[in-house]
């Protein structure tokens, strides 16, 4: 079956009402979506001189509630990225914590979504042959994210602190279009949460403002296609888990 392909009426950029046949999954927006995922393994190969400024524009169309357009992009380079990494490996291994700017997971997290970071975890674990009671392992691995898993392209995602709840939506669509547009580039990446659990720490070690709040990471590169661990990709829920119709 081939998709039927939107005709624009003479309006500028207005495509004509779609009907049945018009939605196939087998479109290219279609495939992009599923072959997007948490890339682990990189290539020791840098990006094309100017691909990332591309990308962050394009990341940049992302819907923005009053065009606000928050969140900064910080790359780390050099001097740099060595004591960012140290820093936060050091921390890591002595165990230390620290408040975090913004609340990620509901306390206490509910069985139905720890169930769904245990699945997540068991299926990277396995892909890395590294077994439950392999702490070491486990650790190892982790320690990682801090390294930006290697890759040539380590981000700093930060925003202002005066920034409300609402602009967390308008900088996560930001970043998904960030991480689609390096798919569509035949690139990878891995946002990296992990770095939101210490930030005084990273504003710290990089002299940052006070009013930056860190939110996450970002790792791009090219996937090592060798790599288990790029393998690895998590289920979806179905629709009919999270959509309802009320009439």
């Amino acid at each position: 079956m081939e998709c039927a392909i939107l005709t624009p009426t003479s309006a500028p950029n207005i495509a004509m009402p779609a009907t049945d046949s018009d939605f196939c999954p087998d479109t290219a927006f279609a495939a992009l979506l599923d072959q997007r995922r948490s890339t682990r393994r990189f290539l020791d190969q840098p990006l094309p001189q100017g691909l990332l400024t591309s990308l962050l524009t394009q990341a940049r169309r992302a819907p923005s509630g009053a065009n606000l357009q928050p969140g900064e992009f910080i790359a780390l380079e050099g001097d740099a990225r060595q004591r960012f990494s140290a820093a936060l490996v050091t921390a890591f291994r002595a165990g230390t914590q620290e408040p975090e700017d913004y609340s990620y997971f509901p306390q206490p997290l509910p069985q139905s979504l720890r169930r769904r970071q245990v699945a997540a975890a068991q299926r990277l674990y396995a892909a890395l042959q590294t077994g439950r009671d392999d702490r070491a392992g486990r650790d190892r691995q982790f320690e990682r994210n801090f390294r930006f898993f290697d890759a040539p392209v380590a981000l700093l995602v930060t925003i202002d602190a005066r920034m409300g709840s609402g602009c967390y939506m308008d900088l996560g669509m930001c970043l998904y279009g960030l991480m689609l547009a390096a798919t569509a580039h035949g690139l990878g990446s891995c946002a990296i949460g992990a770095l939101a659990s210490y930030p005084h720490l990273i504003r710290s070690t990089l002299q940052l403002d006070q009013g930056s709040h860190i939110v996450c990471g970002v790792a791009l590169g090219y996937a090592d296609p060798d790599a288990p661990e790029n393998t690895v990709q998590t289920d979806r829920l179905d629709p009919e888990a999270f959509f309802r119709v009320l009439r």
